[in-house]
């Protein structure tokens, strides 16, 4: 990077922790006034920072419009998908990619176990909302008071005996899960079936996407299951970096070791 470009992006950060006058931008920068204001002029010129009145240079409109737009546009199921992949290798079981999106929890990617034994879910289908641990890693980012709002007007049907059976229960539920930050489903929608799941976050903290890996009991136990979680939520972090951009876009699931290494892998189901 040459040390003009350098100097220019360095004041981006200086002025974002707020207005600054000339003298403190060169200060800052090591170099002379007359350095300093070219760079502000050029930086100005695109939008990018602006003058106040009292003569002190702030961040401009324009860098946040790029920032919104940038966001906008990007797409979690892609960011994600080289990770689904490589957890999926690891493991063998099926991994699902899901959004909160007008009330409902949607899975927006899937990437398929190795093993005979098949799910029936689909991308673009809504979950079982009251016990996928998808949906609960979803809804337990949402305020206290959207929390209660969701849960209140949910139905809670009894899928098997581990169902969610009320509001109050699916509250203490979120609750947990967000305090935790990871989440279950051991048979709740199908007897048979059991999910981990963890966030995918953005810049600002908040979830924008839940992952899971899924497999029945005849594949693997729902304790078998449980060691993956150290792997899954490694996946779920390197996925949030990539969005975020705050780290290197390599997929979690390489180079990494431990419990996944040595657990019989099968595959999986609903959530």
């Amino acid at each position: 990077m040459s040390q003009t470009v350098d100097r220019a992006l360095s004041i981006l950060p200086l002025l974002a922790e707020g207005p600054a006058d000339l003298g403190q931008v060169a200060d800052r920068l090591g170099v002379h006034k007359s350095t300093a204001l070219r760079l502000l002029r050029t930086l100005h010129e695109h939008g990018l920072v602006h003058r106040q009145s009292d003569q002190r240079y702030r961040l401009g409109a324009r860098l946040f419009a790029l920032a919104q737009e940038a966001v906008e546009n990007l797409d979690v199921r892609e960011i994600a998908h080289p990770h689904l992949v490589g957890l999926n290798e690891k493991c063998g079981h099926t991994v699902h990619l899901a959004v909160y999106e007008e009330s409902e929890v949607l899975y927006i990617d899937k990437v398929e176990s190795r093993y005979p034994v098949r799910m029936y879910s689909r991308i673009g289908k809504p979950v079982a909302i009251t016990v996928a641990a998808v949906a609960k890693l979803l809804l337990a980012d949402l305020s206290e008071t959207e929390r209660r709002a969701v849960a209140e007007r949910l139905d809670y049907p009894m899928y098997t005996s581990r169902s969610t059976p009320n509001a109050a229960a699916f509250l203490r539920e979120l609750e947990k899960v967000g305090e935790q930050g990871w989440a279950t489903d051991l048979g709740g929608h199908e007897e048979s079936i059991n999910c981990v799941g963890a966030p995918v976050r953005g810049a600002d903290g908040r979830v924008v996407a839940a992952m899971s890996v899924s497999a029945p009991n005849v594949v693997v136990t729902a304790e078998e299951l449980l060691t993956l979680l150290p792997l899954v939520r490694r996946t779920a972090e390197a996925i949030s970096r990539d969005y975020s951009g705050t780290g290197p876009g390599t997929p979690s699931t390489t180079g990494t070791t431990g419990t996944t290494g040595n657990t019989p892998q099968k595959e999986a189901s609903s959530s």
